[in-house]
């Protein structure tokens, strides 16, 4: 979801390796729409259904984690100022999480956890390992450091255990892997990838692009790493209690945490845009900060959760899906849609007319797409979101349904102007 532009050739790694990783992620958010369409009054039920496990699979590897893998390999070389170590690398990161997902999502949705489910663990824990290596061997060539380079390489480490810890989950239905069963561990897989692997990468590389976006001079290297370190400070405090301690209240300490450390980014954003240089935002950039204010929702609802768990009032279900909800269709679905068209439109633009730049007209990234087919996705993607959260929170199978329908549109339009891009032909001189 990630790209920069830059003129600084050495520093640009191949479209050739980032384009099928958004491209494969735009047919998974459609292949998630029309399982949310056909699936919807699952989620009337409980969270740990076959259809919502494949669902956020989905959502959470083939959407979110595959276009910030791709526009990392983009990104990664402008924040080190370094080039990409390995293309091969990234290669194989793509093929291997390419055949995986598929077969783990259809483990979870005929709830098998034999074969397919294993080994599609397996090949997306050996992509997560491929790009993890060519992130360190590039980080370790590079002289430069960089804040923004830490979140991301700290953030794919969490990934990796999210990722191994899943795996485990996964065979320990068939064999005694962990100590508990399968489910105990749900909590703690879930957010180690939720806030180590997207929260982290996600704050460490928009605070480098909303400045720049923006043409913002606005820059905070401390409060950065205050932001950095109450997030990790979060997670490993999370991991203790988890392991050691039954209270749920308890779990406010890290959850809190997480809260402030979320006020302090949104205090980031908002200053950069308070200094910005450009008065007229987008609507791609609008949409992104919208995702911001987005992920305190279900930070708030997680609250309530443990509040009613402490005193005793059971488990609400259907805040809890609701919780899932808001941060997969919510905030990160937000941010990619915002801002894969303040990105991809540069990496396209750079194939197509880099070799013209300075030597004649060429067209603007931001005419590469349709705005008027990204207004109408917005309005879908809003409408459907709301719907869609309305009906989790009430058990309305008539909301889900329309707010399935909706949010499969906002995926049609996402993925028409997504070709729209992939397919551009250079104009002519």
């Amino acid at each position: 979801m990630f790209s920069s532009a830059t003129n600084t050739s050495f520093k640009n790694t191949s479209f050739k390796v980032v384009l099928p990783f958004f491209t494969y992620a735009a047919l998974s958010f459609l292949v998630a729409t029309v399982l949310l369409v056909t699936s919807a009054e699952a989620f009337t039920g409980h969270y740990f259904h076959p259809q919502i496990l494949a669902i956020t699979h989905i959502m959470a590897l083939g959407w979110g984690t595959m276009i910030i893998l791709g526009a990392s390999h983009q990104l990664v070389p402008v924040l080190i100022e370094a080039k990409l170590y390995s293309n091969q690398l990234a290669y194989i990161s793509f093929i291997f999480a390419a055949t995986g997902i598929p077969l783990l999502v259809y483990g979870f949705y005929i709830f098998d956890m034999g074969w397919p489910a294993q080994w599609g663990g397996c090949f997306v824990l050996l992509a997560i390992l491929s790009f993890l290596v060519n992130l360190a061997v590039s980080m370790a060539k590079s002289k430069q450091e960089s804040i923004h380079a830490m979140f991301v390489f700290t953030a794919t480490i969490w990934l990796f255990l999210t990722a191994l810890l899943g795996l485990a989950q996964i065979y320990n239905f068939t064999c005694t892997v962990l100590p508990e069963d399968s489910l105990h561990y749900l909590t703690l897989h879930a957010h180690a990838g939720i806030v180590g692997w997207f929260l982290l990468l996600i704050i460490g590389v928009a605070s480098r692009l909303i400045p720049m976006f923006l043409i913002s001079k606005y820059t905070n290297v401390k409060l950065l790493g205050w932001v950095y370190g109450l997030i990790n400070s979060a997670l490993l405090s999370f991991v203790a209690l988890f392991t050691f301690t039954s209270s749920e209240t308890l779990f406010l300490v890290p959850v809190t945490t997480i809260f402030i450390a979320l006020s302090m980014f949104i205090y980031y954003c908002y200053s950069a845009y308070k200094h910005r240089i450009r008065k007229q935002v987008d609507e791609p950039l609008k949409l992104s900060l919208l995702s911001f204010s987005m992920l305190l929702l279900p930070v708030l609802l997680l609250l309530i959760v443990i509040v009613f768990l402490s005193i005793g009032f059971g488990e609400k279900r259907h805040l809890l899906l609701s919780y899932g909800f808001l941060l997969f269709f919510g905030w990160i679905t937000a941010i990619i849609l915002g801002m894969t068209f303040k990105t991809l439109p540069f990496i396209v633009w750079n194939k197509a007319y880099h070799h013209r730049a300075g030597l004649g007209k060429t067209p603007n990234p931001k005419d590469l797409f349709s705005n008027g087919i990204f207004k109408s996705m917005a309005i879908a993607y809003l409408a459907g979101f709301i719907s869609f959260a309305i009906g989790i929170i009430i058990s309305n199978t008539i909301l889900l349904n329309c707010g399935a329908i909706l949010l499969l549109l906002t995926a049609i339009l996402y993925n028409w102007n997504v070709l729209k891009l992939m397919f551009h032909k250079p104009l002519k001189v």
